[in-house]
């Protein structure tokens, strides 16, 4: 029998909205897929918690609720993981690579928490796992990072991974509207769930930087390793404040490497300039900008959500099992040689804009200064405008570690001179 005639079969964990579509391009161009594997793909069997739901184009007869009857399946080669969640998923996925099942899944908060234990599975039971779903939904980013410059040295992975939050972002830019408005609107159009809270507080953000961190620095890096925070309390004066400085306001991933060869991953609203690439980013789109050592400067963009862009990742990585399948080859396992250490959070260097209502009365800009110079950061710049009373004062620092920054708001807050610290944002963006 010719490699284009061998058959292999596939069963899948959930069946929503990306699951539905990978169902559908599977079926409308089984021949296509065929011919770029090298095997016949069947669809066998799909697992769902409540059969009653009306799933278009998807057969009947291929829906089960029972989930372990899918891993269990002894005549199943390939697992589709697409329900979300850490539990079952977890469990079910580890007994699938224990039944040496090859292994697809979109689960960016899956890995992030467990990676290690399912890579060390994969590794042990000598089956593929792939995840580039995971990660930027069609964008093609994870692949590239494992081999297209796999020879070379990044230094840093920034990017906007969270459609809902860049949408909200877009439209406070746009029109200045206030966080809620911009909130209730990205709901109404579908781009935010009912609870928005996994997007809005950076936790999907997280989860997927710390993805990229361990592919573009091989070493394990957990969902704990990553500080987080939020886009909640980002106010229309902050997007107004940006507009002045020729900057706009984006959630970013962050991933970099120092001089000490220590790795940072966070995630937080940031201030990066309007001739930046990733400034051009709107709406529900995502873009991951990479810089390394010999290839320099790439970004990779497109729409990192939906059933669709979803599904295009996860076909792709069936194809490329199938193909280590009929070819004899074996997948890409985890890259994690390196064990680089995480570098001290509080000596990360980045820089602040900070924003606060101070005493409109002479010498209340000394007495800021002289607080930003014990604890040794330095001023960039400097606005101010008053109105009654108060004024507002805008400083923008220059690069100093986290710690040194965070005790300089500290201190401002307590001052006499200062009546509220309004707030604090990060800036980034400066490339090597």
């Amino acid at each position: 029998m010719s490699d284009a005639k061998k058959e292999l079969t596939i069963g899948m964990l959930g069946c929503g909205v990306v699951g539905s579509q990978v169902v559908r391009l599977l079926l409308e161009d089984s021949g296509d897929f065929a011919a770029r594997s090298g095997a016949k793909l069947t669809l066998k069997k799909i697992a769902v918690r409540d059969a009653k739901v009306k799933r278009e184009k998807v057969p009947a007869n291929l829906i089960t609720t029972d989930a372990d009857s899918v891993v269990d399946d002894p005549a199943i080669d390939i697992i589709i993981e697409v329900m979300g969640g850490l539990e079952p998923a977890r469990k079910l996925l580890l007994r699938a690579i224990g039944n040496g099942k090859s292994i697809i899944t979109a689960n960016k908060a899956l890995l992030a928490h467990h990676g290690a234990e399912l890579f060390e599975a994969a590794d042990k039971n000598g089956v593929d796992l792939y995840y580039e779903a995971a990660v930027g939904g069609a964008i093609p980013i994870l692949r590239p990072l494992r081999e297209s410059i796999v020879g070379d040295h990044v230094y840093r992975v920034m990017g906007i991974v969270n459609g809902t939050t860049n949408f909200i972002l877009t439209k406070m830019d746009e029109s200045g509207s206030e966080f809620a408005v911009a909130l209730k609107e990205a709901q109404d159009l579908g781009f935010a769930e009912a609870d928005p809270t996994a997007d809005i507080e950076g936790h999907d953000a997280a989860a997927k930087a710390a993805i990229l961190a361990g592919l573009a620095f091989h070493t394990r890096v957990n969902i704990k390793d990553v500080s987080c925070e939020g886009i909640t309390r980002i106010s229309a004066r902050d997007i107004a404040v940006a507009r002045d400085i020729d900057h706009v306001i984006k959630l970013l991933a962050i991933a970099e490497i120092n001089g000490k060869g220590e790795i940072s991953v966070r995630v937080h609203p940031t201030l990066i300039s309007r001739q930046h690439p990733l400034a051009a980013v709107r709406g529900s789109f995502n873009a991951i900008f990479v810089e390394a050592e010999s290839a320099g400067e790439l970004m990779f963009y497109g729409r990192g959500a939906g059933g669709a862009p979803t599904a295009s990742a996860i076909l792709g990585d069936l194809i490329a099992i199938a193909r280590n399948k009929t070819r004899g080859g074996e997948g890409h396992g985890e890259s994690d040689y390196a064990e680089l250490r995480f570098a001290d959070r509080g000596q990360v260097l980045t820089r602040y804009l900070i924003r606060m209502d101070v005493a409109d009365k002479p010498g209340v800009l000394a007495a800021i200064a002289q607080i930003f110079a014990s604890n040794s950061v330095s001023i960039e710049t400097v606005r101010q405008s008053g109105h009654d009373a108060s004024a507002e004062l805008i400083v923008m620092t220059h690069q100093a570690p986290e710690g040194s920054l965070a005790a300089t708001v500290a201190a401002i807050a307590k001052s006499d001179v200062v009546k509220s610290v309004e707030s604090v944002i990060r800036v980034e963006g400066a490339t090597r």
